[in-house]
């Protein structure tokens, strides 16, 4: 909107929301190969879910109690009545798919990893967006501590060789269903007296959710946070056993972490370990990627009891961190071939010729219908292009192409049959 209150005449991206524009590119594509690249390495396969689904996936499976299900999820009813919800969190659509598609019967774990677009009503800042790109993985139907150890391994392995350094893993367990209610009654015990000296949202975790009271990073609640329970001491054997050993693994692995007994994570569907890797930069808010095991949720979306495990890793924020430690980042290879003319004649050749470097292998671009020659090989320099074809009134009656080597300006005539090898040839 304009200063006086009318409309703009020009239209802007959502709040929240941005544009990836050409000169990104790079950094994208290199995040994006790698990520595939190091899932492959570690035995996942791809999958993908729709970008809206039944909003009871998600009041289920991440909890009513939660800020993303009361405060963040973009909710809407469609034509048929139906209420859906546009994808706040990957993991719960993952499951559904695994307990839709019998995935129980195929060998356990099955390892995915995806991209996927997510969608929160959160305040934007620098890396969160409301619409955001996230790479991820789950490892559904085995709950052996050295998968948790393989996924962290994954992601680490995937910092490291998008050449992001300085990232801090920290660590811990939140229980399960056996010990956590003992700690959650222990939580609400202290935090009784402190109501008051708390943020308004603390005030409505301490009844909907507790353990998110841990997770809060409003300074008013630093001091109640510091002094709270820990539930790391109040693990069940079971628990106490399985986080032992996943750190006896990552110790194996050479993985560095640091134990962090106020990390919770913010879905209910989270058990035993959760992570997070923090950049050297920033506090909480600027976690880089980060997950945990949920082993109820394929039984709350309908399955029998499994275990799994995953993360999510922002793309724009792996971007902003590859932007801040000046990472050494692929450029997008240029355009090899601009196929200039200068007649009409010459552009229904130069379309042809374009198609046959295409169908080689080699890329191509056709220049713009009226530009002169010059106009069209300064296009050609401004684009970084290595060579030009060049189709003029003499080329076309001699059945052949002026080649121009684009570093040092040296021309030659080459037949038209004999251009591609010649490009190939370099």
């Amino acid at each position: 909107m304009a200063e006086d209150g009318t409309p703009s005449s020009h239209f802007q991206a959502p709040r929240g929301t941005r544009d990836v524009l050409p000169e990104d590119e790079a950094d994208w594509r290199f995040a994006r190969q790698t990520a595939e690249r190091v899932a492959g390495l570690f035995g996942y396969r791809y999958i993908e879910t729709p970008m809206f689904e039944d909003a009871r996936i998600w009041l289920r499976g991440v909890g009513e109690g939660t800020e993303i299900v009361e405060k963040e999820m973009y909710l809407f009813e469609d034509r048929g009545g139906e209420q859906l919800a546009l994808r706040p969190d990957t993991t719960a659509g993952v499951c559904r798919a695994y307990v839709e598609h019998g995935m129980a019967s195929r060998p356990q774990p099955v390892r995915l990893f995806y991209f996927a677009q997510k969608f929160r009503y959160d305040r934007p800042q620098a890396g969160r967006y409301r619409q955001h790109t996230e790479f991820g993985v789950e490892a559904i139907g085995d709950g052996d501590a050295a998968v948790d150890a393989e996924v962290i391994d994954l992601l680490a392995t995937l910092y490291d060789s998008l050449g992001l350094a300085g990232l801090a893993l920290h660590l811990n367990s939140i229980g399960d269903g056996q010990c956590r209610p003992q700690y959650i009654e222990s939580l609400r015990a202290y935090y009784a007296g402190k109501l008051d000296g708390i943020c308004g949202d603390c005030r409505m975790r301490y009844e909907k959710n507790p353990l998110r009271l841990l997770d809060c990073k409003e300074q008013p609640c630093q001091p109640a946070i510091a002094g709270a329970p820990l539930i790391s001491e109040r693990l069940c054997e079971p628990c106490a056993e399985h986080f032992a050993a996943l750190r006896a693994y990552l110790d194996a692995l050479g993985v560095g972490y640091e134990l962090n007994p106020r990390l919770v994570r913010g879905l209910d569907y989270y058990t035993r370990t959760v992570f997070e890797f923090l950049p050297p930069e920033e506090g909480a808010q600027s976690t880089v990627g980060g997950g945990g095991r949920y082993d109820g949720l394929i039984e709350l979306l309908g399955g029998t009891p499994t275990p799994g495990i995953g993360f999510g890793t922002g793309i724009e924020r792996i971007v902003l961190n590859l932007k801040r430690q000046e990472a050494a980042v692929p450029e997008v290879e240029a355009t090899q071939v601009y196929v200039a003319h200068t007649s009409e004649a010459g552009k229904a050749s130069a379309l042809v010729l374009a198609r046959r470097l295409r169908a080689a292998g080699v890329s191509a671009v056709v220049g713009g219908g009226g530009r002169s020659l010059k106009s069209q090989l300064r296009h050609a320099d401004t684009l970084g292009v290595r060579h030009v074809a060049i189709l003029g009134e003499r080329e076309l009656a001699q059945g052949e192409v002026t080649l121009r080597d684009m570093r040092d300006g040296q021309q030659r005539s080459v037949p038209d049959d004999a251009v591609v090898a010649s490009v190939q040839a370099g």
